[in-house]
């Protein structure tokens, strides 16, 4: 009789922490970048935006922003080089409204905004990703998942064609974040591509 209660409640226990460490699973599944980023793909487009000095300069940023209201948004941003490193940062978040549009003026004081038709910022982002890949680098590890954040847009839509690089050539410029190796890693890769004409690089 003992025996039988205590291997009963030995089984209830396990059940008991068996369902614990399913809703653990199942609340980490929700949690997770993928699920936030499909969760917010959900909702209606508000924002989007791209640098508009970006092919003279080659460095900029697009914007996305979804959302219920201008009150509350998910802010998917994508830091990019189209003269030779294409996707360099990637952010997802939550902002409020007011911190957007500080955001925006703060942004606009360096480089000024236009707004886009979001089909032709997500084939700007698919494009770049896939030629800078072309010549070495790779978009941030975080871009195939944050990029969902344009959900149903469709690349297909714009006709937009763009030419990455400086006059079709690689530009290598460097950051005030990189350290002295990545330079030299960095600029090695475009020489590689470049063969034998010179490197054009903006330091």
């Amino acid at each position: 009789m003992t025996k039988n209660m205590a291997q009963k409640r030995a089984k209830k226990a396990q059940r008991r922490k068996e369902l614990v460490a399913q809703k653990r699973r199942v609340e980490a599944l929700e949690n997770s970048l993928p699920a936030r980023v499909a969760r917010a793909a959900q909702a209606p487009i508000l924002h989007c935006y791209g640098d508009e000095a970006l092919f003279e300069v080659g460095m900029g940023t697009v914007i996305l922003t979804r959302g219920g209201s201008s009150h509350q948004l998910t802010l998917g941003m994508f830091l990019i080089d189209t003269f030779s490193l294409g996707i360099k940062d990637v952010t997802f978040r939550p902002i409020e409204g007011f911190a957007f549009e500080l955001l925006m003026a703060a942004a606009n004081a360096s480089s000024p905004a236009v707004s886009v038709e979001p089909s032709y910022a997500r084939k700007l982002l698919r494009d770049l990703a896939a030629w800078s890949q072309s010549i070495g680098f790779a978009p941030h590890r975080d871009f195939a998942v944050i990029e969902r954040i344009f959900g149903d847009v469709s690349a297909d839509d714009s006709d937009a064609v763009f030419q990455f690089g400086r006059d079709g050539k690689p530009v290598y410029i460097s950051g005030p974040s990189e350290s002295a190796e990545q330079v030299l890693e960095r600029a090695a890769q475009v020489q590689k591509h470049l063969g034998d004409d010179p490197l054009d690089m903006v330091a």
